[in-house]
């Protein structure tokens, strides 16, 4: 099908509007998402319209639609290639930022128009009015709403396109019952004052993305062509980056090798929030965790680490124990991230678990630990999150309930509160006070599975330490996790506004 010509690139489309201009056309400007065409957006042009003699409307970015994982429902394509097809719409455009300040500087409009819900600043939770706002005076021009009848895209899509299950749309619609978007992020808003220390090994995940090209000739291996590499800031690194994302200030502390060290760019990795304390780990490298894969498919071919596996030095894990003293007792919480390779020893396990005000733990059973990292090794904590193969390896239990696994954890561990992450069934939370809690994976796509474990420790952490209500902790957990499955790895952190936009996509 011939594309529209209305639909321009942006910079033709500031060369045709700065001559319309120029012939005393008044343009009024109009961005969004516009995924699911409806008659509120066409109310809102037909208003926008009457405002000058040219309508523009430009179109947010596949990339840039932060409502989860599952938006747009419609590509960028697409969505313009509706918007063109009314009358009252003069020129389309796909939109190159995130928002639309540049878009507005380069364009120049006379009027740029939003719909009613963005009248009051405060209530934007993208906090994109406000520049929006300053874009707009810059140039000359004003910034109107517009007030007439209002849908919502999202709440269309939910009742009438949902991508989830019977299941999991009959927990949504209880669970919106029981709790307003209002309420949930007041409990996230509150998690920005608190102040996390992060305590766990570093990681570099790399990522080599190959094609296949063929068996060796001479030997029964796979043999591929090296087309990418990625490198992302995982382990403790990656909660970190997490907590920095819904909390004003993050400490961490952590280690990185004394050989291939890479600090330069960890550092860089980091969100600024993030204060780090780096120690050194003698004779070793930083571990990094090499995965080779696919191109096309995104299946993971083969991990190769990279760790020292002989145990550290007693200097090293002298500065180990005098760090975490040093800070543990200055934050409202600990989160440790123990993956089971030799950064945690009896002495900062049992310093931790005496001295930490609050504690929250995750004892990783991965293949680079072999089954040897129990989380019986820590003798209390305040709240645990483990996977289920993990509860599986601590109780050596196999074919088990999770229900049955983590009272068992709980009677051997003094720790009130647990999660249990169980992947694509969803989590089960375990309170001594007031039993269990159920919630469904809210996941859409999945893409790697590396990482979510750890964006659900992080923002569970701070709900429980605030005392949240359990199906709250349940649901945000699980849209955490449904956020990281669906990009490669530990490649978007979470931060407040995704996840804001992401829970209020869902529950309207």
């Amino acid at each position: 099908m011939p594309r529209n010509p209305k639909i321009l690139e942006l910079d033709h489309l500031a060369e045709r509007l700065a001559v319309l201009k120029a012939e005393g056309q008044r343009v009024v400007h109009s961005h969004g998402v516009f995924d699911l065409l409806h008659v509120g957006h066409i109310r809102h042009f037909e208003l926008a319209k009457q405002m000058g003699d040219v309508l523009v409307v430009t179109l947010t970015r596949d990339e840039y639609v932060n409502k989860g994982p599952h938006r747009p429902a419609f590509p960028q394509d697409l969505r313009a290639e509706a918007v063109a097809a009314l009358s009252m719409v003069d020129f389309v455009a796909i939109n190159r930022w995130p928002l639309s300040v540049e878009t507005i500087r380069l364009l120049k409009p006379d009027v740029y128009v939003k719909g009613s819900d963005y009248k009051r600043a405060e209530q934007d939770i993208t906090g994109g009015i406000v520049p929006e706002t300053d874009a707009i005076r810059s140039v000359g021009g004003e910034i109107r709403f517009t007030e007439d009848i209002v849908f919502s895209s999202s709440t269309l899509l939910n009742r009438h396109f949902s991508v989830f299950s019977p299941e999991v749309d009959a927990y949504l619609d209880e669970f919106r019952k029981r709790h307003s978007v209002d309420e949930i992020l007041e409990w996230l808003g509150r998690a920005e004052s608190l102040r996390p220390l992060v305590v766990g090994e570093a990681i570099l995940d790399e990522y080599e993305f190959c094609e296949a090209i063929g068996k060796s000739t001479k030997d029964p291996v796979l043999a591929v062509l090296r087309r990418s590499q990625e490198s992302c800031a995982g382990g403790s690194l990656a909660i970190a980056n997490h907590l920095a994302g819904l909390c004003r200030e993050v400490g961490l502390v952590s280690q990185l090798g004394e050989v291939d060290r890479h600090e330069e760019f960890i550092r860089s990795a980091l969100r600024p929030n993030v204060r780090p304390t780096f120690l050194t780990r003698s004779g070793a490298p930083t571990i990094h965790k090499h995965r080779i894969v696919d191109r096309y498919s995104g299946s993971k071919l083969l991990e190769v680490y990279r760790m020292a596996e002989e145990a550290e030095s007693p200097a090293d894990r002298a500065a180990l124990t005098a760090a975490i003293r040093g800070e543990v007792t200055g934050h409202d919480l600990t989160v440790v991230a123990d993956y089971g390779h030799g950064l945690l020893d009896a002495d900062s396990i049992a310093l931790l678990c005496d001295t930490a005000p609050f504690l929250a733990l995750n004892v990783q059973s991965n293949a680079g630990n072999r089954g040897f990292n129990p989380i019986s090794k820590y003798h209390r904590a305040d709240y645990i999150c483990l996977a289920k193969h993990e509860m599986e390896v601590e109780t050596r239990l196999r074919n088990e309930d999770a229900e049955t696994l983590v009272r068992e954890v709980a009677r051997r561990i003094s720790c009130p509160r647990f999660t249990v992450t169980l992947g694509k069934e969803g989590s089960l939370h375990y309170d001594a006070a007031t039993g269990i809690t159920r919630a469904p994976a809210v996941a859409t796509r999945v893409l790697d599975r590396v990482g979510a474990g750890d964006a659900v420790l992080a923002v569970t952490s701070l709900l429980v330490k605030l005392g949240a209500p359990w199906d709250i902790t349940a649901f945000v957990g699980n849209v955490a996790g449904a956020h990281l499955v669906a990009e490669l790895g530990n490649r978007s952190p979470l931060e407040r506004v995704s996840l804001s936009k992401h829970i209020t996509t869902l529950l309207k």
